[in-house]
């Protein structure tokens, strides 16, 4: 007979796979709603399995309602103990546009809750694999876990032009309050989306065209703005080989190397993928803080998935082919 927690673990793969389907089809206009409504249900359904190994049947049961099971936000409390981790304020969020749903959704929440998903998405898989034990990469391919991203960002007057006022509101309210949480959290709690334009004269080098026009709505116009290194290159070199480790173990992939067989990734490898692919002089991997006679130097997510991305693809002989090719 099926047991109780790999009965909830099935429906809870289930509810993952619909809240995905349903937020990538295109032809589907209630993807948010839809979305935040089973990708909850997948969450409840898991930790309440993880409940049962942990904490035995009973707890997954109100004590003084034994036929009714406990909520999510119970499940959240009791297996996520701290309040302010990113996660469980991911989960709490979402929940509360769960809840909400049926007065104040519009298309436009799209905008505003994709960096919440793609997290909460990434957190579940994580969790299940930490939990259960489960891969849910080998139930949905690596390549659709990735959430269809709006182009278009929030326009505040267009959204007071366009809703009643108490909905105009809400929407701008959870904007602001959604944004400062995520400036404020690391990609537990929501993984940023920046679309980043460059000038370029080579046209094989564009994936998209414009025409500069100060005046014309289709066209562009040039903008010289400063960028914030704290913002774009936040990653000291201690973070990237913890972030960069922490990956490569999610994945499971394990470097091998003449002198020590599955080695963690360090500081001297990070320093043999920014010498030999010259990161440090690469202004969209690297920022040079030049204070005095000594430099330091942070680093930008893409310079994480970068090495990430070299290593997947020999993980095997990545560490001794770059050590030969700087000797010589």
């Amino acid at each position: 007979m099926e047991k109780l927690t790999d009965k909830l673990l099935n429906k809870s793969k289930e509810a993952f796979i619909m809240a995905i389907e349903i937020y990538n089809k295109p032809t589907i206009h209630y993807r948010v709603e839809g979305f935040s409504f089973f990708i909850c249900n997948a969450w409840e359904l898991m930790l309440k399995a993880h409940t049962i190994k942990k904490f035995g049947e009973g707890k997954i049961y109100y004590s003084d309602n034994p036929s009714r099971t406990i909520s999510l936000e119970k499940c959240i409390s009791m297996i996520f103990t701290n309040n302010k981790s990113p996660l469980r304020l991911n989960l709490e969020k979402i929940i509360e546009l769960r809840n909400t749903s049926t007065h104040f959704i519009t298309e436009e929440y799209e905008m505003i809750y994709i960096p919440l998903f793609q997290s909460c998405v990434f957190n579940f898989i994580e969790k299940m694999q930490e939990f259960h034990n489960v891969d849910m990469t080998e139930i949905i391919p690596q390549n659709f876990i990735t959430l269809a991203v709006s182009m278009k960002s929030l326009d505040e007057a267009e959204i007071r032009a366009k809703y009643p006022e108490e909905i105009a509101n809400k929407m701008i309210s959870t904007n602001t309050i959604l944004s400062e949480m995520v400036s404020e959290n690391n990609s537990g709690f929501a993984i940023r989306i920046d679309h980043h334009h460059f000038i370029t004269k080579d046209k094989s080098k564009a994936t998209s065209f414009v025409h500069i026009n100060k005046d014309a709505e289709a066209g562009v116009k040039i903008v010289k703005e400063l960028k914030d290194p704290n913002d774009t290159h936040k990653f000291t070199q201690k973070k990237c080989v913890k972030e960069i480790k922490s990956r490569l173990n999610k994945m499971n992939i394990d470097l091998n190397t003449n002198s020590d067989v599955n080695s963690d990734f360090n500081k001297y490898h990070f320093d043999l993928f920014t010498k030999y692919f010259g990161l440090k002089s690469n202004s969209k991997y690297c920022y040079v803080h030049k204070i005095g006679s000594c430099p330091t130097y942070s680093y930008s997510i893409q310079a994480i998935d970068f090495i990430v991305n070299e290593i997947k693809k020999n993980p095997q002989n990545i560490i001794e082919d770059l050590k030969k090719h700087i000797k010589k």
